[in-house]
């Protein structure tokens, strides 16, 4: 009988690569129900009931808010459990209590002690990983945890949860291959992790997803609110380390202007921070105590908190260099508005993606007067350099093929000048060989 890993490279080498690992190898590795998660559970004692949570799914922005809601509640006072995914540079990062991450030593030993167990049930990587965190909240006695949705909502190994709050950030393509075709298929699958009697905040509007959540809310008398319906903004200006938005709430009633700084200064993170503050404003009326001043003190220091990276994070300067995580059509219209809105001589863009996005809808959305240097990371699922360079072609983007990302960014590092821009976006993965 195949023996438990007893140190942590062993354990991370079981993890990556005897489990089906999604972000690796794509759909294969996805579990179409919470049969597993729901043994593991059982066998841990339920975990995911001895601490509170905060229920987050969405196209974009889930990661994003997460963090931003931690930061809130750990400024707060309240011990903080935060798990997201996935991790860039340590696997660790997934886990985390109050901004640090989960203890080499007990990854390794819940592997050890539930080995048995995993070889029985034969989890995916997430699922392991998903009842690693409810074991380690639950271990610490986190009062609350705040808990990103993997992948979709209504299957994913999160939705056991019985949060106190639902969040769901916006609808976009993204794995259609999974979550349907259309955008009131991707709602539905999202709108999953709505609870009955449990308020959900969504953050954006949009007609063609509305009445999903409308109905879904209304039969399970869930409260729902829309931020995007709450708030005004009245101005915003960024900086290289903050933005600074002025907001006013849309109740109907006059209202000071209220100014949130957060240092998290891509122009998309405006829609989630109205996303957040309404999430914050339904906490307080849930009796958490969460004060005005400790929401401002929390955002403008989430990076801090919470570790969060790869967000419209600045890596160098001189030429200016940028890492976004964005990755589909909405992530990427996103980052290359902004980045056109830049001063520069000349844009430089590092890219790369999966094979099971949807490319020619990304592709259209980059400016055809950039450089581009196409990779692939260095993971199964990374579509091949070459095959991105030739689809590129065919919209009018001129660039070279490098078949590690490291060569590709040392090739933008050496052309670019010191009023030039260089973008690294299109893959998590890619952006996770970049950052220092």
């Amino acid at each position: 009988m195949e023996k438990a890993p007893a140190t942590y490279p062993a354990t991370l080498d079981f993890l990556y690569n005897r489990l089906p690992m999604f972000s690796r190898v794509g759909a294969v590795a996805f579990k179409k129900d919470l049969t597993n998660i729901m043994a593991l559970s059982d066998a841990l004692g339920n975990p995911e009931q001895r601490f509170k949570s905060i229920h987050i799914a969405g196209t974009n922005g889930k990661g994003s808010v997460s963090h931003m809601i931690a930061a809130v509640l750990q400024q707060s006072g309240y011990k903080t459990g935060l798990y997201t995914s996935p991790h860039l540079k340590d696997f660790r990062e997934r886990i985390r209590i109050d901004g640090k991450m989960i203890s080499k030593d007990f990854v390794v030993g819940f592997v050890r002690e539930n080995f048995a167990l995993v070889q029985q049930i034969s989890p995916s990587f997430f699922e392991i990983t998903v009842a690693m965190a409810f074991a380690w909240f639950a271990r610490n006695t986190c009062p609350i945890a705040v808990v990103e949705v993997g992948l979709g909502g209504r299957l994913d190994s999160t939705n056991i949860l019985q949060p106190e709050l639902s969040v769901i950030t916006n609808i976009s393509y993204d794995h259609q291959q999974i979550l349907g075709d259309t955008l009131t298929q991707i709602a539905g699958e999202k709108a999953g992790i709505i609870k009955p009697g449990i308020p959900v905040v969504i953050g954006e509007t949009d007609p063609e997803t509305k009445v999903v959540f409308e109905q879904v809310a209304a039969r399970l008398e869930s409260p729902i609110v829309f931020a995007d319906q709450w708030w005004k903004i009245t101005s915003r200006q960024t900086r290289a380390d903050q933005l600074e938005v002025e907001l006013h709430r849309q109740n109907g009633e006059e209202s000071l202007p209220v100014v949130y700084r957060t240092d998290l200064t891509g122009a998309y993170q405006v829609k989630n921070l109205m996303t957040v503050l309404t999430a914050v404003t339904l906490l307080q009326q849930r009796h958490w105590h969460i004060g005005y001043d400790a929401t401002r003190q929390a955002l403008s220091a989430v990076k801090r908190l919470t570790g969060l990276r790869g967000r419209w994070e600045v890596i160098g300067n001189r030429p200016l260099v940028i890492a976004d995580v964005a990755h589909n059509e909405a992530g990427i219209r996103e980052v290359t508005r902004q980045a056109g809105m830049l001063p520069y001589e000349k844009l430089h863009i590092v890219t790369g993606f999966v094979r099971d996005k949807s490319i020619d809808a990304i592709l259209e959305l980059f400016p055809a007067e950039a450089i581009y240097y196409f990779c692939q990371a260095a993971i199964p699922r990374a579509l091949p350099s070459t095959e991105l360079a030739a689809m590129a072609g065919g919209y009018g983007l001129k660039g070279k093929a490098y078949s590690q990302v490291k060569d590709a960014f040392a090739a933008a590092r050496a052309c670019a000048g010191p009023d030039d821009v260089i973008l690294v976006c299109g893959s998590v993965f890619v952006v996770a060989e970049v950052l220092p």
